[in-house]
């Protein structure tokens, strides 16, 4: 090989070395980013009321059960974005590490609306349910959370509907009928259902 056949072959294999560097480096930053996107959970405003004890009906999936939990959480003065801050409040507490009713990353209330007279609507976000598990149980639990949980500290409500990125579904994971309106006698009924089981 002549002196000239090496310059020309180093160079080429350096600029081949560049190449896959700056490839492997924008793959990297498109891995990273895509892995933030699918798993963090939007960020909500910080409440601005003073802080105080709720009570949040948390499912515990082993033994089949929904038990009240006295929880302190800062609390807004309107009801709306109360009602948000209650339901996110539980919602933390099924994304946390040591979850007694684990959800999928990124579940979250996209908002809650207070229809007069007695009707809530909480709009759930496409990761809660497309990361929920499927199971009778396990659906109802979640169900019947929400709304002993939004209907033990917001006064009035009557009937709960939910959605899912503001749209209806059937059911929350294929169990769960989404598509009628849940009374809170009924929500009342089951959890004294699964609290005697």
């Amino acid at each position: 090989m002549s002196p000239r056949q090496v310059i020309i072959a180093v160079t080429v294999l350096a600029f081949a070395a560049i190449a896959m560097a700056i490839f492997t480096r924008r793959e990297q930053k498109r891995v990273v980013q895509t892995e933030t996107a699918s798993y963090s959970r939007p960020v909500a405003p910080p409440p601005s009321g003073p802080t105080e004890q709720v009570t949040l009906y948390v499912a515990y999936d082993d033994p089949g059960v929904l038990l009240p939990r006295n929880s302190p959480i800062p609390m807004s003065n309107g009801r709306q974005q109360r009602a948000e801050e209650l339901l996110r409040a539980l919602i933390d507490v099924y994304v946390a590490k040591s979850s007694p009713h684990p959800m999928g990353p990124g579940a979250d209330i996209r908002n809650v609306y207070l229809v007069d007279p007695g009707l809530a609507v909480i709009d759930l976000n496409g990761a809660f349910a497309n990361g929920h598990r499927s199971g009778i149980l396990v659906e109802e639990l979640t169900v019947t959370s929400l709304v002993e949980t939004l209907t033990a500290n917001i006064q009035g409500i009557t009937r709960v509907k939910i959605l899912v990125d503001g749209k209806e579904q059937e059911t929350l994971a294929g169990h769960a009928d989404l598509s009628r309106f849940y009374e809170v006698s009924s929500a009342s009924e089951v959890l004294n259902q699964l609290r005697s089981q």
